[in-house]
């Protein structure tokens, strides 16, 4: 059997739209989270369980940059986890070691939606700590203490997981 890599898809409620529109989430290349070595090296850990959430962290906060460039879609933070085969992730070994690319991956085919293993999305009341976060991005990676609490804010919140098959009642 292929070997595969659970990767964690940052995209937006529009973007998951669009994805069960076309059936697949793409265009490639697709920027993504996973386990990557660096991301185990920066964690000190040998729980897979904990290092996927750390990936999934990643991705929701790589979301929250989607958030602040389209403010017209619904504030909440939206990733999609699938299995793909190792062959289809790219990982760059030099920008590995930047804290600002931990776990980031690339994948080089889209993603059949039917493929995707759970859809990880902010609850109904996120949606101000969510807006105010993303709207502070800008001014937090400037360096504005009081931005980045705000930023930080809409990590206090869990990513609530949802089968595949709830992805129509999610897009309404």
């Amino acid at each position: 059997m292929l070997h595969a890599m659970r990767v964690y898809i940052p995209t937006t409620l529009a973007g998951l739209a669009e994805a069960y529109k076309a059936g697949e989430v793409g265009p490639v290349p697709l920027d993504a989270f996973a386990v990557t070595p660096s991301l185990r090296e920066w964690y000190v850990s040998d729980d897979i369980e904990e290092l996927e959430y750390a990936a999934l962290n990643r991705a929701a906060q790589a979301s929250l940059r989607l958030l602040a460039v389209h403010p017209d879609v619904a504030r909440r933070r939206t990733v999609v986890a699938v299995d793909v085969p190792d062959a289809a992730v790219r990982f760059d070994p030099d920008r590995a070691l930047d804290p600002a690319a931990l776990g980031e991956v690339r994948l080089s085919r889209p993603v059949p939606l039917a493929e995707a293993a759970a859809v990880h999305l902010d609850a109904d009341d996120a949606e101000p700590d969510v807006a105010a976060a993303a709207a502070a991005l800008g001014a937090a990676d400037a360096g504005d203490d009081d931005a980045q609490f705000t930023v930080d804010g809409a990590e206090d919140h869990e990513l609530l997981w949802y089968a595949t098959q709830e992805i129509p009642n999610l897009i309404g």
